[in-house]
């Protein structure tokens, strides 16, 4: 769909009704030649991956931007796990005790089950530390990454949770939940558009 909105907006304009049959007659040229002349410049600043991070972070409210659920590395995983069911969510930033900003690692439910279940440790004795995934191998994005983007990364590292980072350190964290809403919000109103653009909307 991304690919036929493209090609309508660049290549598709001296073409639109060209070959629509009325009877046993073409539409000539003329009829997309009124297209192009009602269509103002404007129609090219919109389109597919507009919508950022931060947009993901602004939507979800002013609690959850720059305001995250975390955990340090030394509480156990019970507590983690706990926290995670009592705010019906699947990860928790890892941070360094009495250092909010500086993250250490991120604790997922997959972390819990293949590193505590499956193993059967006990999750009242073992700290979040021992099984979180550190911050060297983090994936992460930026507030500035493109929605399409991140959900790219996180479908080829097969992960459902992402930091946001920036210089100034920690900002959130999104879900693919959360950019699978965006994406589907942004195609939705590309398609409006596109919808008034063929019915002489603008």
């Amino acid at each position: 769909m991304q690919g036929a909105a493209r090609s309508l907006l660049l290549n598709g304009k001296n073409a639109v009704l060209q070959h629509v049959r009325l009877g046993n007659q073409i539409l000539r040229p003329i009829a997309s030649a009124h297209f192009e002349s009602t269509v103002p410049a404007r129609i090219d600043e919109h389109g597919f991956e507009r919508t950022t991070i931060s947009d993901i972070l602004k939507e979800k409210g002013k609690g959850a931007d720059g305001s995250w659920l975390w955990c340090t590395v030394e509480d156990t995983v019970y507590d983690a796990v706990k926290s995670m069911t009592q705010h019906n969510v699947g990860a928790l930033v890892v941070v360094k005790p009495e250092q909010e900003k500086s993250i250490a690692g991120i604790i997922t439910e997959r972390d819990y089950l293949r590193k505590i279940i499956v193993q059967g440790r006990s999750s009242k004795s073992t700290k979040v530390g021992d099984i979180m995934t550190e911050e060297n191998k983090l994936i992460t994005v930026t507030p500035e990454t493109k929605v399409l983007k991140a959900m790219q990364l996180m479908t080829d590292n097969r992960i459902r949770h992402i930091p946001v980072i920036d210089d100034k350190g920690m900002k959130g964290m999104v879900s693919i939940g959360d950019v699978v809403r965006a994406v589907v919000s942004e195609h939705r109103d590309e398609l409006d558009r596109l919808n008034a653009f063929i019915q002489g909307g603008y």
